[in-house]
């Protein structure tokens, strides 16, 4: 596993970077084909390059990206390492690790029939060409298996905020700032103006749901041209995030709702909803299930978390998809120096996988207690285990691509 984790943080793939993305998912592929004994579907979709294995009529779906935050080079700085059972390198953690994981479980499987694994390319970025094909295939399955890395100490995500993005610009009007600045629209004013209602947007909405309050907030601002001329035009981006589905669709009504307080300018909005939430019911099943397999595997106890990043988990579970999300490598450090992998823990977790998956592979349903036959040596879930995992509300977890 390690060989194979190696091998794919030496290649290098930037998300932003067509190229390295393309050499990386040769990498992948050829890891897949070995673990899995077949080659993948090459999907490249607006020059983004995706993998799909498929094995009969899709039951189960084993999600994962390749793609990374960290340009092409970053190696040179963090160089891939393995020390005191941790591994060191970009990607690591989000989600190198998860990949080799994934692949090793799928390859454990007496039989793949009815798995689909999909490696996408741009998950850092949104998934702006992956999100559809992840929806169709996720419509189609019984569960949805998210090798994300985990949160804080292992746990899974077992809900995540849905994340809205806007970018609201001020159409104004120049004019010379010291000979006649009353013949122009101040764009720059009335952003000012803007930016303290959409500031206040999410105590607006509030929420009651335990997967958190709303958050709306300014980030990005813009202005001006020079420092002599009244601003014509201005913008900020505005990142949203919301425990549930309502909270989305108000959020997008205060947004589009917004008018302007100076005289002669005209606000535009663009953006809007981009990840549906992942409720909490929507791995509840699911999570009951990977409580009772760990403890039949020795594990540590399994917590589960909410978490405000988003992953492609959302779209998996906005599809309708029972998903676990955070199955993936334990470590820290994600979209940072530090990003590091606790190398003990990969085999322990792709067991979980493996097991999971034959699970539903072999019919048993998400959230049914009992009824799990042994797979291979896996034991299915136990009867009378149900409820005894830990879900708490964690804070955001900066290994989230969103």
């Amino acid at each position: 596993m390690l060989a194979d984790l190696e091998d794919l943080v030496l290649c290098e793939s930037y998300s932003s970077d067509h190229e390295a993305v393309a050499r990386s998912a040769r990498v992948v592929a050829a890891q897949g084909r070995r673990l899995l004994g077949a080659d993948p579907e090459i999907l490249v979709i607006d020059g983004v390059t995706h993998l799909l294995w498929s094995f009969g009529a899709p039951r189960v779906l084993l999600l994962g990206h390749h793609d990374t935050v960290w340009p092409v080079g970053t190696l040179r700085e963090h160089p891939w390492s393995v020390a005191d059972g941790v591994a060191r390198g970009p990607g690591v953690f989000d989600m190198k690790a998860g990949l080799v994981q994934l692949f090793h479980a799928a390859a454990s499987l007496p039989s793949p029939d009815g798995l689909s694994v999909l490696v996408v390319g741009d998950e850092e970025l949104g998934s702006p060409t992956s999100r559809p094909l992840i929806e169709s295939i996720a419509a189609r399955c019984a569960a949805a298996f998210v090798l994300e890395a985990s949160a804080d100490g292992g746990a899974l995500k077992t809900a995540r905020k849905g994340i809205s993005r806007y970018e609201l610009i001020v159409h104004g009007r120049a004019a010379h700032a010291g000979l006649e600045p009353e013949l122009g629209a101040n764009a720059a004013v009335e952003l000012a103006h803007q930016v303290l209602a959409v500031a206040a947007i999410g105590d607006q909405v509030g929420s009651s749901s335990r997967a958190g309050a709303t958050s709306v907030t300014p980030t990005m601002l813009a202005a001006g041209t020079s420092t002599n001329t009244v601003p014509a035009r201005a913008r900020v981006a505005v990142d949203v995030r919301v425990p549930d589905q309502a909270a989305q669709r108000r959020v997008d009504e205060l947004m589009r709702a917004l008018t302007p307080r100076t005289p002669g300018v005209r606000l535009e909005l663009r953006g809007g909803p981009n990840r549906p939430p992942l409720d909490p019911a929507a791995s509840a099943g699911l999570f009951e299930v990977a409580v009772r397999t760990a403890r039949e595997l020795g594990m540590a106890p399994l917590r589960g978390v909410t978490v405000g990043g988003g992953s492609d988990g959302n779209f998996t579970a906005g599809a309708g998809c029972p998903t676990l999300d955070g199955l993936g490598a334990v470590g820290g450090g994600a979209h940072a120096a530090g990003e590091h992998v606790v190398v003990a823990e990969m085999p322990v977790r792709a067991r979980l996988v493996a097991a999971l998956t034959a699970y539903v592979l072999t019919g048993g349903t998400a959230g049914a207690p009992g009824g799990g036959d042994t797979v291979d040596g896996d034991p299915g879930p136990p009867p009378g285990l149900a409820g005894t995992g830990h879900v708490e509300t964690g804070r955001p977890e900066a290994g989230d691509s969103a």
